[in-house]
């Protein structure tokens, strides 16, 4: 896992930071666990788990951890290619809530 720092001058908190990080690995999560899902479904239920509504609570949880742990771990490299403009995107919210409406503006 690559970890984000606030560059010189930036608004971010080091907490901040991290809830963007987990945002983007929550983010890769997703999509990892769709393409697991996916996967899973190619795999034939003759293969001793019998198939059934069982079976497929199984698979999806399965996949659902798998796609987590792939995530957590590096994963694919999405939420590393995210952070950059998820910090972006916060630093111009922060600078935003930051700036003063002029007395009388609504």
């Amino acid at each position: 896992m690559v970890e984000a720092i606030a560059k010189p001058g930036s608004t971010l908190s080091a907490s901040q930071i991290a809830k963007v990080r987990q945002q983007a690995e929550e983010f890769e999560g997703v999509f990892l666990n769709t393409l697991t899902k996916t996967m899973f479904e190619s795999v034939k239920s003759e293969n001793g788990f019998g198939g059934g509504f069982g079976e497929e609570t199984w698979r999806s949880m399965q996949s659902e951890q798998l796609a987590n742990s792939m995530a957590q771990n590096g994963g694919l490299g999405i939420a590393d290619q995210l952070m950059g403009d998820l910090l972006t995107l916060q630093e111009a919210a922060n600078v935003q809530n930051s700036l003063t409406l002029p007395k009388g503006a609504y």
